[in-house]
Order: C-alpha cells, then structure tokens, then sequence
C-alpha cells in the first residue's frame, strides 16, 4: 500500500511536468525578428522545400493575400496576425501593389496618394491557415506618398498576448485585443520623409509600454505609449533625420536600455526617455536593427557615398555595458572603454544581422554578398558572393545550424552556420517578389511573399 500511495502522486507529478513542458516548448514570435529580437530559434527549421504544381514539399499551407505589405508575420499561441494595406478598389491593386527595381520610381506617386486604401490586421489559425477574423482599423487615401518598392503596411505588429499593436507609420498605431477588437488608435502626426521613400520602423513593447521611432524631415521623435490606454507616457525629440531602423530593446546585466539607430546610434532610459549614452556612426543611413548576445550589443550602419549630407557611415560595432555620455573611442581608435571593437566598411546595408555559431551574419543589398563575423573579435571569417542571388531586402534567421537568406526574387539560400567558409546548403525558389522577413516559431518558417503567405513546416510536423 505504501508502495501504491506514493505511485499515484508520482505518476500526477510526472505528467504534470510534461504538461508544463508542453506548454513551455510552444513558441511564440511576437515582433519583428522575434522574442529577442535576434531572428533565431532552437526548433530545428526545414532546410529544402517547393512550391513546384503537382508535387508540394514541405508546404503546410499557403495563403493567397490581398493588398500589398512588406511586414512581418508574428505568432502567439497557435495564431498568426499580419498587417497589410489593400485597395478599397479591387481595381487598383494591380496598379498600386510595390514594384521590385533597382531604386527608381516606377510609377507616379501621385497615383498612390490619390487610391483609398484599408489598413487591416488579419489573424490565421497558425495549423490550417484558416482565417479566424480581420479588421480594418482605418479607411482613408494615405497621408503621404511611399516609394514604388516600399508599402503602406512594412511596419511590423508586435503583440504582448494581451493585445496588439498595429504601427501603420504615417497612419498611426492602432491597439486590438486578441480576437480583434479595436481598443485604441493614437495618431503620432504626418511628416516628410526622405525623398518620400516612406516609413519602416517597427514598434516594441517592454514594461506594458509601447515605443516607436518617428524620425523624418522635420522633427524627428521617439515616444513611450502606455500599452493599456495609448496614452503618451514621455517623449523625446532626435536629432536626425529619416533613418529606418527599428529600435530594439537591450536586457544586459546592468539595466534595460531602449537602442535607436541613426548617423548617432543613442542609447535611452526606457522608464524616461534619458539619453544614457551615444556613439558618433560618422554618418550614413541607419535601416538595420541592432542584435545582443547578452552583454555585448551590435550596432552598424549603411556606408553612403552618393555626394549627400549622409556620406560616410559603414561602420559595425561591438558595445559593452555601463556607458554613458559620449562613447565614441577618442581619435577615431577602433576600440573604447564601452567599444569592444570597430568594423569600418562592414557591408551593413538593410538587412539586420543575426548570430550563429559565435558569429554574426549579415547580407549586402544588390550585390548578394554574405560577411560572417567572429562576434568576440570582430574579425572577419569571410566574405562571399551567393550564388546566383539576387538583392537581400529582408533579413536573416537562423536555427543554430544553418543560416537562411532570403532574396528579393523569393528564393531562400540555406548556409551551413557551422564552418568559416561559405557552404550553400540548399536553395529554395518560390519564384515570387520577397522583401519581408519572415516569421520563424515552432519548427515552421512563415514566409510572405508579394503574393501568398506560406507556411512552411518538414512532411509530418
């Protein structure tokens, strides 16, 4: 009997602790690049899959879209939500939907401005793609015109599983519940962008507050909402002007910092807004999103060498915690106090970088290079053309052993994350314009094309 009594127990706890376990292995994907904002995952992720007629591999599902965005999908709790901006005319879609160049403007955009469109969140069951409900937050002609290659949703939502929130750049953030209910809609102003190439920066949430980057060409800003309530907590202008990175949350073992990119990449008190620290980029144009492993933070920018006020820039850095004030290394030394290294002309270009196997990844925009990065010593492993890729727009991710890349044409180079040369794995081709970085979460790879949405998952998951 003693025996029986202490089995039961034993048995409850045991399967309990798998419940738990269960539980605790599901992943979320709640912003753009993920929890940590890294674009990694510990699920081991399909490396070859086809779209191919007759004979799909390793589609789960796939969803026709509407309306055009380059945002990233994100994931809560066996739901995905995207963003998009669609035409209230089925007409004008074709007409307005973003053109894959090489930086001209295809089209006039006076067209653009002058087409009602409907900001919209959707949520899909993450299993079927089914969708469960959409909402369209705001019907109106955009406030300001974009370029022919960007969208009126490239902003990515992020979600706290209590709500989400929806940052239409120019068109304000807009705050559901989880099953689509519009709670509150703030609207942060209209402003001229940069050649009006439009809006890019992603939101982020810590501390039940909700933070955005509104830098532009007139009054650059960076605001605290409260995340319940959508009322402004602190705000603190910038001095720059358009950049289009997203800021990113930095948790090191001294305190939470909130980083915002720019010609001056700034460091900021997130209970505050209290500038804590600065690091002169010497100029150049911020698009790619800060990544951190623990206590050391990475930070870099575009060289620009086109005769502009931005010239310069380029640079990649290595930060270390506790600074404040100027951080620059004095006479442009590679390293500081708070500078574990420098890499000058480092081919940081639009996509943000990402880590595996101690180093950092990163990928050139239209010339389809990779550099691979040692992320202690800043020494470079090596620097590769892929072959046969084309732009990289979006960003990579990684399952700790292997790198993916995404370009422009919808074909995922898969890299072997484990040695210091280039060894291309696989290549997977959609044969579909691709600019957003897709979602990564369970084992599936959530990836948005111009048209579809697909989710990708190994046979039998």
């Amino acid at each position: 009997m003693k025996h029986t009594s202490t089995f039961w127990p034993g048995i409850l706890s045991a399967l309990l602790l798998v419940a738990v376990t269960s539980v605790a292995l599901a992943e979320n994907y709640p912003q753009f690049r993920g929890e940590q904002a890294n674009a990694v995952t510990s699920s081991p992720l399909p490396t070859r899959w086809s779209d191919a007629d007759g004979s799909p591999t390793n589609i789960r599902w796939k969803l026709p879209l509407e309306g055009e965005g380059w945002s990233q999908p994100i994931v809560w709790d066996g739901r995905v939500y995207l963003t998009a901006a669609v035409p209230a005319d089925p007409n004008a879609e074709a007409a307005t939907r973003p053109e894959s160049n090489d930086g001209g403007y295809g089209r006039d955009r006076d067209d653009l401005v002058n087409v009602v469109y409907r900001y919209r969140v959707q949520c899909l069951d993450a299993d079927s793609g089914r969708v469960l409900w959409t909402t369209t937050v705001k019907e109106g002609k955009p406030p300001m015109p974009r370029h022919s290659t960007n969208t009126y949703a490239t902003e990515t939502p992020v979600t706290d599983g209590k709500r989400i929130y929806a940052y239409f750049g120019m068109n304000g953030v807009h705050c559901l519940d989880m099953d689509g209910r519009i709670l509150w809609q703030k609207d942060l102003g209209t402003y001229e962008m940069r050649a009006d190439w439009g809006t890019a920066s992603s939101p982020v949430l810590l501390d039940d507050r909700l933070f955005l980057q509104i830098d532009n060409q007139q009054q650059s800003f960076l605001v605290a909402l409260d995340a319940a309530s959508g009322d402004e907590v602190w705000r603190v202008n910038r001095d720059e002007l358009s950049q289009y990175s997203s800021p990113f949350v930095w948790k090191n073992s001294l305190r939470k910092e909130l980083i915002v990119g720019g010609m001056v990449y700034r460091s900021y008190d997130p209970a505050t807004g209290e500038l804590l620290w600065q690091l002169d980029m010497n100029k150049g144009r911020s698009s790619a999103t800060p990544v951190a492993i623990g206590d050391r933070l990475f930070v870099g920018n575009e060289l620009r060498n086109r005769g502009g006020d931005d010239d310069g820039g380029g640079r990649l850095y290595a930060i270390t915690p506790g600074g404040s004030g100027d951080i620059s290394p004095p006479n442009n030394s590679m390293h500081g106090e708070f500078v574990a290294w420098r890499m000058d002309d480092s081919g940081i270009q639009m996509a943000s970088p990402t880590l595996c196997g101690g180093n950092l990844y990163f990928f050139e925009r239209q010339r389809g290079i990779v550099h691979c990065v040692d992320a202690e010593t800043g020494r470079l492993e090596y620097k590769s053309r892929v072959p046969e890729a084309t732009a990289f727009w979006a960003s990579p991710w990684t399952d700790g052993k292997h790198v993916f890349a995404l370009d422009a044409n919808g074909n995922t180079h898969v890299l072997d994350g484990s040695g210091d040369t280039l060894e291309i794995v696989a290549v997977n081709t959609l044969e579909q314009q691709a600019w957003g970085t897709p979602a990564i979460a369970d084992g599936r790879i959530y990836l948005r094309t111009v048209d579809t949405l697909y989710c990708i998952a190994a046979d039998g998951e």
